[in-house]
């Protein structure tokens, strides 16, 4: 079992941006220190739901203060992104890191950003498959050129390009962010795992997996194959640790809430759509009786039932849910030292 942390370099009431982004690295630090396999990054713009605009540029900085873990994007948000320009971003990552890089990518929402970054609302809403299929194509190929929709364009080398990692994979790994069943088939028939958020349960998630097997059977993929890439399946979610359970709820319920709607009530979408947004005390409640939240032991449990009833067995665990530096350190700290050794 792979278990590793998810930061969204939150911005909690009454923080700095400054704050936020300096608990996101130290997050990742104390991650590596405490024996996790795993950071993933997320990337937000114009909201402090999230303040790192740059999953990949994090990463990069979070690759040089680390020496084992891996660094990982949940996600790039490709339809805002140029994918050969991400693609550079990320065989650079990849070769410079020795291989510690894993490319997320997903589809993100119909905001605001589509407008500032130009792209527009096709591109969320009918580009992704086609910006997807470029990026695998320029981390897999030494020469690329295009004659799509939305992206055209000569033959050019692929600098740097794949294969140059001596002694390791060709290209970086590549998982999808899948919150649809368009997606899950999209991510099967390409051959990737997919990142399944933590709003899931996991009747929700072995859904998904069980539809993606299906999608890559019928894409023509062997047991072997299907296997092995499903092995990279990712599920993400929520960890707090307390003595008693109750503490590690309340610490979550006192604390989320108020980040959550200050930070979803800032998304603005791109064409004035409406949106239903959760209510933050009882998303915050069904994340605390979804996830490993609660004693040791019992997120220990809550681990190990999830893999066995999804087949997942790699995690992405949100640790600054109490918006402080040090509990969420101390957070960190008590995974590895004491939820790791009860998953063995």
């Amino acid at each position: 079992m792979r278990v590793g942390t998810f930061v969204l370099a939150a911005q909690f009431p009454g923080q700095g941006q400054q704050e936020a982004l300096h608990r996101a690295v130290r997050t990742a630090e104390a991650a590596e220190e405490a024996g996790l396999d795993s950071v993933w990054l997320a990337e937000h713009h114009f909201v402090p739901y999230g303040v790192c605009p740059s999953a990949v540029t994090l990463a990069g900085l979070l690759l040089g203060r680390t020496r084992r873990l891996r660094v990982g994007t949940a996600v790039s948000v490709l339809p805002s992104a140029h994918p050969v320009a991400l693609g550079e971003q990320a065989a650079l990552l990849h070769v410079a890191s020795g291989g510690r890089f894993t490319l997320g990518v997903g589809r993100g929402g119909p905001w605001v950003d589509l407008e500032v970054f130009g792209a527009g609302l096709p591109a969320y809403e009918q580009g992704f498959p086609e910006s997807l299929d470029l990026l695998l194509r320029w981390l897999r190929e030494p020469r690329v050129g295009a004659q799509g929709e939305r992206f055209a364009f000569r033959e050019v080398a692929v600098v740097p390009g794949p294969g140059e990692l001596i002694g390791g994979p060709a290209s970086p790994e590549v998982v999808v962010a899948c919150t649809s069943p368009t997606s899950v088939r999209l991510a099967a028939e390409r051959g990737l795992p997919m990142l399944l958020g933590m709003h899931c349960g996991d009747e929700e998630k072995a859904e998904a997996v069980a539809l993606w097997r299906r999608c890559a059977r019928e894409a023509g993929r062997d047991p072997d194959e299907i296997a092995r890439i499903g092995a990279g399946h990712v599920s993400a979610g929520v960890v707090q640790l307390a003595d008693r359970g109750a503490d590690a709820a309340e610490a979550l319920v006192k604390a989320m809430p108020g980040w959550l709607k200050q930070g979803l009530d800032a998304h603005v979408t791109v064409d004035g759509r409406h949106r239903a947004m959760r209510d933050p005390v009882a998303y915050t409640e069904l994340l605390c009786g979804l996830h490993p939240v609660g004693t040791p032991r019992l997120a220990a449990d809550r681990l190990a039932a999830t893999a066995e009833r999804t087949g997942i067995t790699r995690f992405a665990l949100l640790a600054e849910g109490s918006g402080e530096l040090a509990a969420t350190e101390e957070n960190v700290r008590r995974l590895g030292a004491e939820v790791l050794p009860l998953l063995v």
